[in-house]
């Protein structure tokens, strides 16, 4: 196996910390993309308690686990949703806090400085999450959407997220933006244009998720070849698009898993998304970071999925040969 296969917490988090790594350990998986929520990683203690880190890193060694990343989606929604202020970060921030967007812009970005730190600690290079955008409902152009309020949507990202990145600078930390609808950069496009608004900012790059990419017509395979040099961790997660004539792709308001949307995240093999063609992208790009299974699949037990999940990545993490095809030909 070319890569270590992690498991991500988030959709744990209502179990334990020790429980997930018991189960991960039990299924077969090397280590955990470990989500700051729950009772998984609490960034401020790992910060400001030497003794917090040392108890997480010793409950991964005792089940024979690693960590590369952790999870900051949350937290980075909220830096900039909190600009265009959505009654759903509600949902992620401590409850004295709701319904005050600008109190919840400073308790974000600050959550995010600590997790760059929190990761440090932790001995991992990288933290993947959200960055928010206070221009996502502009998405569709009516009432029209300007290119000013466009750019001006892109710049508010830029002031608000330039001093944590130099914080992951500092860290030595990189911050992998998970390209997802509701994000400033959510496709191919919009994923170039931060990159330059940020002026290619060292700490700043990819965590890629073909999920996401693929329902809205982007080729995985494309994004990666073209944006190699910033993708710092890789999601494993599938998606099935089915429109058969009355569903849309836009989801027609209906939850995840209802069998009637245009598309629904499946778990790894139930969907549409060519795995083995990504692998060689990432053979080609000579990424050897975790491949972390992401289990978002409505219609499938969550432990029967992150199981199967695990057999599907060993099966396609196969490495590029040493040797060409023909060279036994050779005279």
């Amino acid at each position: 196996m070319s890569r270590p296969v992690t498991l991500c917490t988030g959709q744990f988090a209502d179990l334990s910390f020790e429980e997930v790594c018991k189960i991960a350990s039990e299924m077969g998986y090397d280590g955990l993309e470990i989500a700051c929520w729950g009772d998984h990683m609490n960034v401020r203690r790992a910060v400001l308690d030497e003794a917090y880190c040392k108890e997480r890193l010793d409950i991964l060694k005792k089940y024979n686990l690693k960590c590369w990343a952790i999870s900051g989606h949350l937290a980075g929604q909220c830096v900039g949703d909190a600009y265009a202020y959505d009654v759903r970060l509600d949902n992620f921030v401590p409850d004295e806090l709701n319904g005050k967007p600008e109190a919840i812009g400073e308790w974000a970005i600050k959550e995010m400085e600590y997790t760059a730190q929190a990761a440090q600690n932790m001995g991992c290079y990288v933290v993947t999450g959200f960055m928010g955008s206070p221009i996502w409902k502009y998405w569709y152009s009516f009432p029209q959407t300007t290119e000013e309020m466009v750019e001006q949507g892109f710049d508010t990202i830029v002031k608000v997220w330039t001093p944590i990145l130099d914080v992951f600078k500092a860290c030595n930390v990189k911050f992998a933006l998970e390209v997802h609808p509701t994000e400033i950069a959510f496709d191919y496009y919009t994923a170039e244009k931060l990159l330059e608004k940020f002026n290619l900012h060292p700490s700043l790059g990819f965590n890629f998720d073909p999920s996401h990419l693929l329902w809205q017509g982007v080729s995985p395979v494309i994004f990666l070849r073209d944006f190699k040099t910033h993708i710092y961790h890789v999601h494993m997660k599938d998606v099935a698009v089915r429109l058969d004539g009355k569903a849309g792709i836009l989801g027609s308001h209906m939850s995840f898993g209802d069998l009637r949307r245009g598309w629904n995240f499946r778990s790894l093999g139930h969907g549409d998304v060519q795995f083995p063609e990504i692998i060689r992208e990432l053979n080609a790009m000579n990424y050897k970071g975790p491949l972390s299974v992401e289990w978002e699949d409505s219609g499938l037990d969550r432990m029967f999925g992150a199981k199967e999940a695990l057999e599907f990545v060993k099966k396609i993490n196969f490495t590029s040969s040493n040797i060409a095809f023909d060279d036994a030909m050779r005279g």
